[in-house]
């Protein structure tokens, strides 16, 4: 097997960034990174809104600045019809909801701060995601 993606020192540097805006969220908004609550607080909270919406904003516009000044391309195919995404993405909204928050919260959130909760959902996320790999390459 070529492991071709192995960049533990990118990786590592990605991690502290993504441990830093953790930090810089929790001072500046009083509350935990997470997704779903960011994405849900932006359509429903009237406090806050705009930094919610500026949050969501930056998640997609990042990769646009790191296209432009790395003069690397992002490359994405999406191989499933419009229609099969659409439920895909509400399965996962009713996920988070009944989870009480998603990969983000859970996994970068709740399992730094050593939540039972979030490490479970954050192991059961991983199982079922590997499982989901597993069962499409090989069945």
């Amino acid at each position: 097997m070529n492991i071709v993606n192995f960049t533990p020192i990118t990786a590592t540097v990605g991690g502290m960034i993504i441990g830093l805006a953790v930090v810089m969220f929790f001072l500046f908004n009083g509350r935990l990174i997470g997704i779903s609550g960011i994405a849900a607080n932006a359509l429903s909270e009237k406090n806050n809104r705009f930094d919610n919406l500026f949050f969501l904003i930056g998640l997609v516009i990042g990769p646009i600045f790191y296209t432009l000044f790395t003069n690397k391309e992002i490359n994405i195919t999406i191989s499933n019809s419009l229609i099969l995404l659409i439920i895909a993405g509400l399965l996962v909204g009713i996920g988070t909801r009944i989870s009480g928050g998603c990969t983000s919260g859970h996994g970068i959130s709740g399992v730094g701060r050593f939540s039972l909760r979030s490490i479970i959902a954050t192991i059961t996320f991983m199982i079922v995601g590997i499982l989901t790999v597993l069962i499409k390459n090989y069945i």
